[in-house]
């Protein structure tokens, strides 16, 4: 799961985002509103924590721009104003929660997850490629029925390029989009060749009809084994 946290209080940001890191999610920030509309634009987010008081923007009018541009992301909106108007235009703009400042990290956890579980009510909970059959809600991979155990991040990564079958992911990408934005402060890729070569041989091992190939000079993308 991939969330996004815009919020301009640099010690509040880091400590969601720790928070939330520590509960398995893949965590970006932005601490500006043309930073949070640059990865709005760019990147699709299962929730977003929204300040609507930042530096340089209303947060509504991202809320706004988010709606527009017809994602589905779902949005928490976080602020210190805690008035009933706020609240109102807020949801009437399409918000699914309001959360108040100051809160305990144990309940914007409770209200994340709770807008995910109504999000995902009118979705499949499956998805497929080949012979791969992917639980996002168990976070169960199987294989012709078999099941396959795998490592949080290769289970990750597998999710990640059956959403975009037949498309060349650049490992650059992958990297950002699977552990978020400190993957910038690594010398090189070496993480993600080691957790994509695991994973194919994994796929490989129990007979999936599709592999994440490699393509020269780009990255990689899942395809179909040609028999």
């Amino acid at each position: 799961m991939k969330l996004l946290i815009i919020e301009d209080d640099a010690s509040l940001r880091e400590i969601m985002c720790r928070a939330l890191r520590d509960e398995g999610y893949v965590v970006e920030t932005a601490s500006t509103f043309f930073e949070a509309q640059d990865k709005i634009a760019g990147y699709n987010y299962e929730c977003i924590m929204l300040d609507i008081m930042l530096p340089d923007g209303n947060g509504l009018t991202l809320l706004r721009h988010i709606k527009e541009l017809g994602k589905s992301d779902r949005v928490i909106i976080i602020s210190a104003r805690d008035s009933i108007e706020d609240k109102v235009e807020g949801l009437d703009l399409g918000a699914d929660d309001y959360l108040a400042k100051p809160f305990y990290m144990a309940e914007l956890s409770a209200r994340i997850k709770s807008v995910l579980r109504r999000g995902s009510n009118s979705i499949s909970h499956t998805m497929s490629a080949g012979n791969i059959v992917i639980d996002m809600q168990s976070r169960r991979v199987s294989i012709n029925g078999n099941n396959v155990p795998l490592l949080k991040k290769e289970f990750d990564i597998l999710l990640y390029f059956m959403q975009r079958p037949n498309h060349i992911v650049d490992k650059a990408v992958l990297a950002e989009s699977v552990w978020g934005d400190h993957v910038d402060m690594a010398d090189n890729f070496s993480f993600v060749y080691a957790q994509v070569k695991n994973l194919r041989k994994k796929l490989s091992e129990a007979g999936a009809t599709v592999n994440i190939k490699a393509v020269y000079g780009f990255g990689y993308k899942l395809e179909e084994i040609e028999e």
